[in-house]
């Protein structure tokens, strides 16, 4: 093994990085040093600074706390630490390490812990003390007794959170996730056997992400059968819990124990199949056919295929014939609609095709053609039968038809080209932007990924705020680039680009790379174009820029709303920004009232859009600007794919 001194000679030193502002540099280097000594705190600490300079609080908040780990005196790191706790919302621990300070540290630690302690426990204990009265008051207050559990926990008072986070749970015992809270604080407070019972319960519960959580906080190994029966005690109606138990009791071979927990389930869940299987077996293995029978009886008639065909298999039934299609017979429109209604789309195709060839002019048979083949997954042939549809005299018919040609045909193309512009009033900035992009894409069928040329304009009329220090408002730039792009899938798609951005303000040429993943989804009724209703869409782009100090930026917008016509659509946007360098333009939040509408006489794909949003950005380090802001924006988006 090598000498330590050795080692240290070797690692990398990061403070010549460190002096130069190479912050990323000196970080590396700091964690080789680190390898080579691991037990030096002077390296956590001066590492910790390190990424508290580009933002990285977390990581700053835990090499301090090795820092304080390793050199318990050091009442300066434990200070850092708390604070970056308390600013990381992890308020507890940082009450806890103040108050360690204020009663043990040198002087002028405990004054600042002092002071911090207040700061944070005076709050806690004031809502305690409020809503403890509330709670008093209003004993089935579910909200009241959560907040005092919440602000008990934050306090170290794990006895009262305990007790007011299963109260809680016996006034919603549906919320699970109270089950984790109430297994989180009893673990804190040192009783491990009610905590276990609580997170066994929630670990087996309907809700995955408190199971998830659960389930984390649970030891590795399977959970014994005391456990079952507490948790049990806790929570008996939980299902999955029983059944898992009863299972467990089987393997065990501890059939009696296993029976009486079956015939358990089945008065909780009556139409339980998996129960009333497994307990039709238990009566057949001690010869009580006469109570197995019924419930064996009623798995193979049920509607789980795999479980009735096991209880046929252990019994020795011979599979019964499966039903076969609906028969050919009668009007061959009629039978298509019944195979379509019952999922027998080959069938349907079938009659589909008779009833094409008795009237080669119905417009019903064509618009029903093109939808089976698009459902067959063949959409060729489903776009030759929605053109034919889309010419019918019947209006309803031919705009069923068209839009689907519509949807259907630029996917086909070998060469999709589409187009959108989008200019827009701030008055925030007094501007009008442009934003606009025109894009050729190679359809390459199956394969996940297409290449594609791309034409950018981005740019607005004022371009710069002026003054001493003028700022650019936009790139004022026309970016050519190539790029890939995936398949959409579930509203996802993956995208990277690399091209030249030619600088129409500035006559510069740089090279421009970008790329990013891009979320689309709508819900309800009034998400759609031609739909009136309820709705809610999301938006969210993570995009990487190499023009903005090759940044990674966070865009996420959401609007929830009404829509009273297929033309209008009311609604409430909350939209906010972010980005890795934590630049101040580039972190904000915003929010306020909108309405986007159409005009019957223009183009589907011309839709108006007026907001006026209430914002603050959420990095505002120099005050270069206000903290908070109005704007209102009107603005126009129109799309054209050909």
């Amino acid at each position: 093994m090598w000498p330590l001194w050795w080692l240290l000679v070797q690692a990398p030193d990061p403070y010549p990085a460190l002096q130069q502002k190479q912050y990323e540099e000196a970080i590396a280097r700091f964690e080789k040093a680190i390898e080579a000594a691991p037990g030096r705190a002077g390296l956590r600490k001066d590492l910790a600074y390190t990424y508290l300079k580009i933002g990285e609080t977390e990581a700053a908040r835990d090499q301090f706390a090795e820092a304080m780990r390793l050199d318990p005196s050091d009442h300066h790191a434990a200070l850092e630490y708390a604070f970056l706790c308390h600013e990381t919302q992890r308020q507890a621990q940082a009450r806890r390490v103040f108050d360690r300070i204020r009663r043990s540290g040198d002087p002028q630690s405990r004054a600042t812990a002092e002071q911090a302690f207040q700061n944070i426990d005076r709050p806690l204990a004031e809502g305690v003390a409020r809503w403890s009265k509330v709670v008093e008051s209003d004993a089935g207050n579910l909200a009241a007794h959560l907040e005092l559990a919440q602000l008990a926990e934050r306090r170290d008072e794990l006895g009262l959170a305990a007790r007011h986070y299963r109260a809680a749970w016996r006034i919603a015992p549906s919320k699970r996730g109270l089950l984790v809270d109430l297994g989180r604080v009893l673990l804190g407070a040192g009783k491990s056997d009610e905590a276990q019972a609580a997170l066994l319960a929630a670990s087996r519960g309907p809700e995955t992400p408190a199971s998830e959580a659960a389930r984390e906080l649970l030891p590795e190994r399977y959970p014994w059968v005391s456990e079952f029966r507490r948790a049990m005690e806790l929570d008996p109606g939980n299902i999955p819990l029983r059944r898992d138990l009863a299972f467990l009791l089987l393997q065990m071979e501890r059939q009696p124990e296993a029976e009486r927990e079956f015939r358990a389930l089945l008065e909780l869940e009556p139409g339980d199949p998996l129960s009333s299987a497994q307990l039709g077996f238990l009566y057949l293995a001690r010869e009580d056919r006469a109570r197995a029978m019924p419930l064996l009886e009623r798995v193979m008639r049920g509607p789980d295929a795999a479980l009735a065909a096991r209880v046929r298999g252990y019994l020795q039934i011979p599979a019964p014939k499966p039903d076969g299609p609906p028969a050919v017979s009668g009007d061959p429109k009629v039978m298509a609609e019944r195979s379509l209604q019952l999922g027998y789309l080959q069938d349907a195709l079938r009659f589909l095709h008779n009833a094409y060839e008795a009237d080669r002019t119905d417009p019903w048979v064509q618009l029903k053609l093109g939808w089976t083949y698009n459902l067959l997954h063949d959409d060729r042939a489903a776009l030759t039968w929605f053109d034919q549809a889309r010419r019918s005299a019947d209006a309803r018919i031919a705009g069923e038809a068209g839009r689907a040609w519509r949807n259907l045909r630029p996917s086909l193309a070998r060469f999709r080209t589409t187009g959108w512009l989008f200019p827009v009033y701030s008055s925030r900035w007094r501007d009008v932007f442009s934003y606009g992009q025109i894009k050729t894409e190679l359809n390459t069928g199956a394969f996940p990924l297409r290449p594609y040329l791309s034409t950018r304009l981005l740019g607005d009329l004022r371009r710069s705020t002026g003054g001493a220090l003028p700022q650019y408002l936009s790139e004022n730039a026309v970016i050519l680039a190539a790029g890939l792009t995936t398949r959409s899938w579930r509203g996802w798609t993956g995208w990277g680009e690399a091209g030249w951005a030619f600088s129409y303000l500035r006559h510069r040429v740089l090279p421009d790379y970008r790329g990013g993943l891009a979320y689309g989804k709508g819900f309800g009724p009034g998400a759609g174009p031609e739909a009136a209703g309820p709705f809610f869409e999301t938006n969210a782009d993570a995009l990487f820029a190499s023009r903005f100090e090759n940044d990674f930026l966070l865009y996420s917008q959401n609007r929830w709303g009404y829509a009273p016509s297929p033309r209008t659509q009311l609604y409430w946007s909350g939209n906010f920004t972010a980005d890795a360098r934590r630049l101040e333009w580039a972190n904000f939040a915003e929010t306020g009232p909108g309405i986007r509408f159409r005009f019957p006489s223009a183009s589907r794909s011309l839709v108006i859009s007026l907001d006026a949003l209430r914002g603050a950005y959420t990095v505002n380090q120099r005050q270069l600007r206000p903290a908070a802001f109005f704007d209102f924006r009107a603005g126009f988006w129109y799309a054209a794919t050909h």
